[in-house]
């Protein structure tokens, strides 16, 4: 007969986005399981497009991160509400996997609906587990979306789980947040946070004693603990565009792979295994900026809005360094939508990523896309007839390319061709996201672009693996673990 107690839960709650919270609950989720605990991490809803495939659909992808640190096998329980943005007025809704429609920026009230899907994952998830980890998003703060959260405090309450507020003392005023977030909330909404934790210091923590005090004594609420610097971080896939750029290492005189980035990219943790390689210099060209000319590779990545961002390519003179660097020789990859931009054109007929229409493509393949309704997301079994190498990889994507270079396609999945290849092999589009995790078919592949043997890198999966070993450790040494776990048992 199951017991009536209440599964032991906490929420971590930030004082802002990028506070740290995905990478702390992950670091949590390692150190309990390591522990012998049953952990499941939980997100009620999360905005990004940065998404992982499982087997029941999709999810962010720091929740699937997460999941991996607790040594369990993602759900779409875990994330029942993503918001995947498509321009700066709206964003497609992907409801406990599956696509839901789209939302508009300004349809606040709509947000509340989502509430019993979000209960009802989060009821199945606590079933059979120890301990769940739930990741607040933004900020509780945002009083003028209170009265529809379903995010942070309106999930907290609903839920009756505790929290503890996050703040990010590297980006500064951290005391200043966590006080301001105690004044603006309400009584209620106060007494469901029961503490709080400083993330990202840097230097002498004793220093930061009285600040400590300062602020228990403004709020109430102690402290869990202060969190220095997690230099590791770089090794851990990231959610949030802005982290994009940081923590790559310049190695001058190693084979340059140039990256611009556009308003919708997606799925750019694509990228990650190739920070950890030695002969590889990764660089990404914001915005106003022209790409680099000396570029062995140049990477278009995946993006959930195909036509704004082509335009936009276009608008930043991209296109036209993308055709010089090809006609001198140089290589280009297309990951997903970066794919769909290399063919001749692109069509959305129906407007499923934006206002219906087509444009050309950069025309380096000879195939054409058309969006369609019917998404695809699954994991999948990747073979490389290059190199002989087999790994893994995902799709998450709308719309079918075809045409003649697919007949030359870099990879097989199920026995049937992937992608598309330039009759010189110069140019390759693929939807397959993650296939650089292999590291023998990277490797395979940056030798050959590079035509010469390249210094060996670390294996992307133990480097991971090893990371959050190390991120667990570290927040054993810096929280009160003990008293977190007694205030998630506190539910009960």
């Amino acid at each position: 007969m199951r017991s009536s107690r209440l599964t032991p839960a906490l929420m971590l709650l930030g004082t802002g986005s990028n506070v740290g919270k995905s990478l702390l609950v992950a670091g949590l989720c390692r150190l309990f399981a390591d522990r012998g605990l049953k952990v499941r991490p939980f997100k009620p809803q999360n905005m990004s497009n940065n998404a992982a495939a499982t087997a029941q659909g999709e999810i962010g992808r720091a929740q699937a991160l997460q999941a991996r640190a607790a040594r369990i096998a993602p759900h779409v329980d875990m994330n029942p509400v993503l918001l995947k943005p498509e321009s700066e007025r709206g964003s497609q809704i992907i409801l406990q996997g599956r696509v839901a429609g789209h939302l508009a920026s300004g349809d606040f009230s709509r947000r509340g609906d989502f509430m019993p899907k979000v209960l009802e994952s989060f009821a199945r998830l606590s079933d059979g587990a120890d301990l769940i980890l739930v990741e607040g998003a933004g900020s509780p703060a945002e009083t003028n979306l209170r009265a529809r959260d379903i995010a942070n405090l309106g999930f907290a309450r609903a839920a009756g789980v505790p929290a503890v507020l996050i703040g990010d003392i590297d980006r500064g005023g951290v005391i200043a947040s966590l006080i301001g977030t105690h004044a603006v909330l309400d009584a209620d909404d106060r007494a469901v946070i029961r503490g709080f934790a400083i993330n990202r210091f840097r230097g002498d923590v004793g220093l930061f004693t009285p600040a400590l005090d300062t602020i228990t004594t403004a709020t109430g609420w102690p402290s869990f603990g202060v969190v220095p610097w997690f230099s590791d971080a770089v090794r851990l896939p990231a959610e949030d565009g802005l982290d994009l750029m940081q923590g790559v290492p310049v190695r001058d005189g190693a084979l340059k792979i140039v990256v611009p980035v556009l308003p919708g990219i997606a799925n750019f943790d694509d990228l990650d295994p190739l920070k950890l390689e030695p002969g590889v210099e990764l660089v990404f060209v914001g915005p106003g900026t022209p790409l680099p000319g000396d570029a062995a590779l140049v990477i278009l990545p995946g993006s959930k809005t195909t036509l704004r961002d082509l335009a936009r390519l276009r608008e930043e003179g991209w296109d036209i360094d993308i055709l010089a660097h090809r006609r001198r020789g140089g290589h280009v990859l297309g990951l997903c939508g970066g794919y769909q931009m290399l063919g001749t054109v692109v069509r959305d007929p129906l407007g499923l990523e934006g206002p219906a229409g087509s444009a050309p493509g950069l025309g380096l393949l000879d195939v054409e896309t058309e969006l369609t309704p019917d998404k695809t997301v699954r994991e999948v079994a990747v073979e490389h007839p290059g190199s002989g190498s087999i790994g893994r990889a995902y799709e998450i994507h709308l719309g079918v390319s075809d045409g003649p270079d697919r007949r030359s396609a870099p990879f097989r999945v199920e026995g049937r061709p992937e992608g598309a290849r330039s009759a010189d092999g110069r140019v390759v589009g693929t939807y397959l996201h993650g296939v650089l995790t292999s590291d023998p078919l990277r490797r395979a592949w940056l030798e050959n672009l590079a035509g010469k043997p390249l210094a060996a890198g670390e294996a992307y999966e133990p480097a991971v693996e090893a990371a959050l070993g190390r991120l667990a450790e570290h927040l054993e040494r810096h929280l009160d673990t003990r008293a977190l776990l007694e205030l998630a048992r506190s539910r009960s």
